[in-house]
């Protein structure tokens, strides 16, 4: 593990470019190089987290429960370096596209379900997981991360990029935030919070733990 990155996730040169990268089939158009996909930060929240330098707290080899997974992309790079990923994604279309994500990876496993509703998939994932990673673009993000901290161990990390622009596109992201934040803390230890705004606009990322 070198500059905060997990096992796993290296900085490779691709395409003439130093990226961050991991070891996997491409998903998304990716550039690659000696089976090494590039990490695009613009299109990762989580990404965009390690590029900024957040302390993550990932290793590498965690098991991970993933928030919006969507179709795929930052999922796949979790997968390629976590051990088991649970990848919750609602909407159908995008659904079908991580399947496609998965089907080279034995370790991301999609589930069709709505992170709001989390005792839909309680049966199939594990309790006590390392990391929930959570990139939900509807309202009340911050409730969706507390329904979901009873998957976390104790000493776990949510790993929570919040949109403003999803709770409130007329209020200022600033106040936005701090509502969501102040959310949070109910089942939450915040221990950092960045804006993303370099690789996503109106976008806070929040690294905590359980309480």
């Amino acid at each position: 593990m070198s500059e905060g990155l997990p096992a796993g996730v290296e900085r490779r040169d691709i395409d003439g470019e130093r990226r961050l990268a991991t070891r996997g089939e491409p998903v998304y158009g990716e550039p690659t190089a000696e089976s090494w996909r590039a990490w695009d930060p613009e299109r990762s929240k989580l990404g965009g987290m390690l590029e900024l330098g957040l302390e993550t707290g990932l290793t590498g080899g965690e098991t991970v429960l993933y928030l919006g997974a969507a179709s795929g992309t930052t999922a796949s790079h979790v997968a390629d370096f976590a051990g088991p990923t649970y990848a919750v994604e609602f909407a159908p279309r995008p659904a079908r596209d991580l399947l496609d994500a998965a089907e080279p990876r034995d370790r991301l496993f999609p589930l069709l379900k709505d992170a709001r509703k989390p005792e839909t998939y309680a049966h199939v994932v594990e309790s006590d997981v390392d990391a929930v990673v959570q990139d939900v673009a509807t309202r009340g993000q911050a409730e969706v991360a507390v329904r979901n901290a009873r998957f976390l161990a104790d000493d776990g990390r949510l790993l929570l990029a919040i949109k403003a622009r999803s709770e409130d596109v007329t209020a200022d992201p600033e106040t936005v935030f701090e509502g969501a934040l102040d959310r949070l803390r109910e089942a939450y230890e915040i221990l950092e919070t960045r804006r993303l705004d370099r690789y996503h606009e109106d976008h806070l990322g929040v690294v905590a733990t359980p309480k």
